[in-house]
């Protein structure tokens, strides 16, 4: 017989208690009611879990809100330091075909960046020298022809005399002295603020690009630190391809500068122009500056040239237009082109955007800037696509 207290053939059954004797329908039932088998009453942890989720995203999102809002308004209110910065940036890197050919010759870095800027110190020095002694003239000519205009102010006969019997100029200015003092007094204190700022400016542009000139090599090998070692070999090669064209694009600005103030010089100097050594130093100057520079000097020489006589100063202003557009569609292009290898529309285009951007340093950095972007698509974007 078989073993068991039922029927034979029939083993007991074992009594299961807890969950596992749930039927489906009891699940049902207890999903439905919210209780579970222990009877802990209502809870439903899911909910809980989905509201904390929430909260916890909209606490980050407004984060993520405020530091960008903070982020991009300290980048505004330091916006004239990071320019300034940029600028040393530009200068350094610009300098620095210059620095690495003493360097080749076995001179130490330091000498090599003393000498550079030893040199530009004694240019700029020559270029005071030429024009102390034309600035000198003209105040002294101009302190010699007060008294003889303020003598032709009272005389009828004379044309000044008309203009001060039809608008009487003498009472207006009078009169703006004695009312106008306070404004007169701000507009000369702000003069003066305008003029400790560009000190200022000058000395912090100076001290950031002789410490870049210095330290270079060690600031770029502690960038290139943040690279894998695997990829540092290609990526330090990146990065000298992008500092050597940037060093060539400052060296032919320097060339084309170097041809308007060749140009200037003699034009002056065949028309009769006084001091055409200090205005050809000038243009050179100005030259560097893109879009407005070259204007601005060919406005001034033609302005000194109304010395000499009213044709030759129309005749000075037809030539720097004529060599305006020589320069801006035939020589900056061809250099650029033979300098950094970028083609003509995209150094015009390039100038016009980093100056309407960025203002003057923008447009001296819109053209390394493309040369930059135009590397590094070719090496990590280009390559892989014309693989593919």
């Amino acid at each position: 017989m078989a073993r068991g207290y039922g029927a034979p053939g029939r083993r007991r059954a074992r009594t299961v208690r807890g969950p596992a004797a749930r039927t489906p329908s009891d699940a049902a039932r207890l999903r439905r009611t919210g209780r579970d088998g222990g009877g802990r009453g209502n809870a439903r942890p899911g909910l809980t879990v989905r509201s904390g989720s929430w909260v916890r995203a909209g606490f980050g999102l407004g984060l993520g809100a405020t530091l960008a809002w903070l982020a991009v308004h300290t980048v505004l209110q330091i916006g004239e330091l990071l320019t300034l910065f940029l600028a040393a940036v530009f200068i350094a890197i610009g300098l620095e075909p210059l620095v690495a050919l003493l360097t080749r010759r076995r001179i130490r870095r330091g000498w090599a960046v003393l000498i550079v800027l030893v040199v530009f110190a004694l240019c700029l020095a020559g270029f005071v020298a030429l024009i102390a002694q034309p600035v000198t003239d003209e105040i002294g000519a101009l302190t010699k022809a007060i008294p003889s205009w303020l003598t032709q102010l009272h005389d009828r006969h004379t044309f000044l005399g008309h203009l001060e019997d039809r608008y009487h100029l003498i009472s207006k200015v009078r009169s703006a002295l004695s009312s106008g003092g306070s404004s007169v007094l701000g507009g000369l204190l702000g003069a003066g603020k305008m003029v400790l700022s560009l000190i200022t400016s000058a000395v912090i542009v100076m001290v950031v690009t002789i410490y870049l000139m210095v330290a270079l090599p060690v600031i770029k090998q502690f960038c290139l630190r943040f690279v894998a070692a695997g990829r540092r070999r290609r990526v330090e090669a990146v990065t000298d391809e992008i500092l050597t064209r940037t060093g060539r694009f400052m060296l032919a600005n320097l060339a084309t500068s170097g041809i308007a103030g060749l140009a200037t010089f003699a034009w002056c100097a065949a028309v009769g122009v006084p001091y055409p050594a200090a205005l050809g130093f000038f243009v050179a100057l100005m030259d560097l500056i893109p879009v407005v520079g070259s204007t601005i000097a060919g406005v001034a020489v033609s302005l000194v040239a109304l010395s000499v006589s009213l044709p030759i100063a129309g005749a000075t202003a037809g030539f720097y237009i004529a060599f305006r557009l020589a320069e801006d569609y035939l020589i900056m292009p061809r250099a650029m082109k033979y300098a950094v290898d970028v083609h003509p529309v995209v150094t015009i285009v390039g100038v016009l955007a980093g100056g309407a951007l960025l203002g003057i340093i923008g447009a001296l950095v819109a053209v390394p800037a493309a040369v930059a972007i135009g590397i590094l698509l070719d090496e990590y974007v280009f390559s892989r696509t014309d693989a593919s």
